[in-house]
């Protein structure tokens, strides 16, 4: 279990139940572009990978949102909901701007119920570590990956091979 990543090369401790391959995923409540609620179970049986970032306007989360919007074309009845603490208008103009239109982004901002219910959450700063989850039809958790550095990218490999084994 990852009690810390390196946030600025300083260690950081993790803060929430840190959740792990097997659990049943919990739960949440976040609010997307059009400031509305939007919880997991809006996305009904379809896989999903969430993709964890501290803030949309740094080079690696740019880059991981790019990578995902691109390369989940790969996967069938999938979604990305890529999750940071961003407002949902700095998220919907980023998105916006990069013609990013195949995930689904989503702000933890008001209550960071994600971040405390998946143990994602940077305390100190109020933000989201970086890192990637991967759920079954039925929200098992196959795949969970805290990145140990957040200036790093995740795993995209493991992520998709996590989705492509999946019934």
């Amino acid at each position: 279990m990852v009690k810390e990543v390196l946030f600025g090369k300083q260690p950081v401790a993790l803060s929430g139940k840190q959740i792990n391959v097997g659990d049943q995923a919990p739960d949440f409540t976040v609010i997307g572009n059009d400031l509305k609620p939007v919880s997991l179970s809006d996305f009904g049986n379809k896989k999903k990978i969430i993709s964890v970032f501290p803030s949309i306007d740094t080079p690696v989360c740019a880059t991981q949102n790019r990578t995902f919007n691109k390369r989940i074309s790969e996967l069938e009845d999938t979604v990305v909901l890529s999750i940071s603490v961003d407002l949902p208008f700095a998220q919907k103009r980023f998105c916006g701007a990069e013609g990013l239109n195949n995930i689904v982004t989503l702000s933890d901002h008001k209550d960071l119920d994600f971040g405390n219910k998946y143990g994602f959450l940077l305390q100190p700063f109020r933000l989201l570590a970086r890192g990637i989850v991967v759920l079954d039809r039925t929200n098992r958790v196959t795949y969970v990956e805290y990145v140990n550095d957040v200036s790093q990218e995740p795993d995209y490999e493991k992520a998709f091979n996590a989705v492509k084994t999946m019934k």
